[in-house]
């Protein structure tokens, strides 16, 4: 059975407006969060049959804020208040679940523990919850490694086909789940006034990486009550670097998984894979 009946919407949080994906459904919500730099619609082959048995919604948090380049970028504990002030606008009741990949993971767990946020359980992929001297050190955008490539990216292209054929030439793309890279190619690169362009733009996304540094997750999860699975990939480019069972161990009912024969892209490279993973532990 498919449930696939979406809207894409637009809540006003306040001082902000935040864009989302919605799959309306009858079940308990089920709140889904990207990583850095991408976009709601990488989740639509996980949210899509999700939505039969939830009300799925993925918001877009990127381009809703002006970042503050000088002073840290976009941090992530203000996207942690976002959410939860997504929460209060739409008036989501309990029970409800959440979904975090990469950046989403730490704003998920951020906003449960420091905003009141109330999950029945948290499924979190590769969660970027780096060793706790990070926190102590503000990298400029020239010193940080991440932001400072990603301001660089490439962010314009004549037509579909030339950035169809520019994502197929980047190793990046190539383990990519074939549908999950056609949504890409079709809503992470939009028009512009001479061609196509980033829907996330390389400013915004770099903003994003400095502001991973803003809070302390580590002294927090202890706080968090309901059951978390956090799932690390097979051959993750962070091995070495976070430790996503020591995460999973720093929770009270934390729970560790690994997904064989993939990266640090999990919902990107498997779909099929991550959807079983989360309905298979929220049914838990």
């Amino acid at each position: 059975m498919s449930c696939d009946f979406k809207e894409y919407k637009k809540a006003d949080i306040g001082d902000a407006r935040v864009e989302y994906l919605e799959y309306p459904g009858n079940g308990p919500s089920l709140i889904m969060l990207h990583a850095t730099g991408f976009l709601p619609w990488v989740w639509h082959p996980v949210a899509r049959d999700l939505s039969c048995d939830y009300n799925v919604l993925a918001p877009f948090f990127c381009k809703h804020r002006e970042p503050d380049m000088e002073n840290g970028g976009l941090g992530w504990k203000v996207l942690a208040r976002d959410l939860a002030k997504l929460f209060q606008t739409l008036d989501i009741p309990k029970p409800y679940y959440l979904v975090g990949h990469s950046m989403g993971g730490a704003i998920a767990t951020l906003a449960t523990t420091l905003f009141g946020l109330q999950p029945e359980a948290m499924v979190l992929i590769e969660p970027i919850i780096v060793p706790e001297a990070y926190y102590t050190i503000k990298p400029t955008l020239e010193q940080h490694p991440l932001a400072s490539k990603s301001i660089k990216r490439r962010n314009h292209w004549e037509n579909r086909q030339e950035a169809r054929e520019y994502l197929l030439s980047k190793k990046f793309f190539a383990s990519w789940n074939p549908e999950v890279l056609d949504l890409y190619l079709e809503y992470a690169i939009v028009k512009s006034r001479d061609g196509l362009t980033l829907a996330c733009q390389p400013e915004k996304e770099a903003a994003l990486f400095l502001g991973s540094s803003q809070e302390n997750p580590w002294p927090l999860l202890k706080n968090v009550d309901c059951p978390v699975l956090v799932l690390e990939g097979e051959t993750t480019e962070n091995k070495g670097f976070i430790s996503f069972e020591k995460i999973a161990a720093a929770f009270p009912k934390g729970k560790f998984g690994m997904v064989k024969n993939t990266g640090h892209l999990i919902p990107m490279e498997r779909p099929q894979k991550t959807q079983d993973l989360i309905r298979n532990f929220f049914a838990s």
